[in-house]
């Protein structure tokens, strides 16, 4: 990959959005995970302003740290950059609260963490409604249109997606290029989603650079039986999530009704 060019043609894509678009910038949420600091950064490029949220919900200590010591060297190397933290907390404690309970908490710990996600998204398109800005999104290419390890209408309610053509070990080339601090790339990926420091291989089973050689090989026509022990493990985990969450990587469906039906008998 021409990590530069690609750098600048992402910057480039960015302006020419906005601009069109008649938007001043760019908000975006700052979990402490890579993808969020490469998004964030290629957006403080553009010279557009952009505020980044800080969003913790019962958040790990160590992911609260690395998103605000990112946005603090966003803000000392780009003047265009502003911060706003949002406690969340209390929020989703409160909704938390008002539904009913169930028999078995651990029932409902998927929703819960999913509502975070979308709890997060409310308070982005708050912020771009209020300031004429564009909600950024930070999935991936494998996140987004492999495996769809996202929430929907969660971090995948956004308004562009300026780094979900690159691969997670693309995004990380970037990275090294742009500068971003250490600790962020050297950290375990994970969707921060559970308050406690639980990675996203933890929850899917592959890293990524296995998942992105199974998406490599669904594209190329390929089926479990052509691979044996941790390669068809591998793939067998990419295919189920894959065609399990197609619900999130295709438009949704609309009943389209026959003409004949809609035409009125006389």
């Amino acid at each position: 990959m021409q990590t530069e060019k690609v750098i600048e043609y992402i910057v480039k894509w960015l302006i020419d959005y906005a601009t069109t678009a008649k938007q001043k910038g760019f908000v975006i949420g700052i979990s402490g995970g890579i993808d969020s600091a490469v998004t964030s950064t290629l957006c403080a490029k553009t010279g557009l302003e952009l505020l980044c949220l800080e969003m913790p919900i019962h958040q790990a200590e160590n992911q609260s740290d690395r998103a605000s010591r990112h946005i603090d060297w966003l803000i000392a190397n780009f003047p265009n950059v502003k911060r706003q933290p949002v406690n969340l907390t209390p929020v989703f404690d409160s909704l938390v609260a008002a539904l009913p309970t169930v028999d078995n908490e651990e029932d409902r710990f998927m929703s819960l963490a999913n509502t975070r996600a979308r709890l997060r998204m409310t308070s982005l398109y708050y912020f771009a409604a209020l300031e004429r800005y564009l909600v950024a999104g930070t999935g991936n290419k494998v996140e987004d249109f492999g495996v769809g390890f996202y929430t929907k209408y969660g971090d995948g309610g956004v308004d562009l997606s300026p780094i979900a053509d690159l691969m997670k070990t693309e995004v990380y080339d970037i990275a090294k290029v742009l500068d971003i601090n250490q600790e962020i790339i050297g950290a375990a990926p994970t969707d921060g989603l559970w308050g406690d420091d639980r990675t996203d291989e933890d929850q899917i089973g592959a890293s990524y650079p296995e998942l992105e050689w199974a998406m490599t090989m669904k594209d190329e026509g390929k089926i479990a039986d052509d691979f044996e022990g941790r390669q068809k493990e591998v793939y067998a985990i990419f295919t189920r999530l894959n065609t399990m969450n197609q619900h999130k990587m295709i438009p949704i469906p609309v009943c389209e009704i026959p003409e004949r039906l809609k035409q009125q008998l006389n």
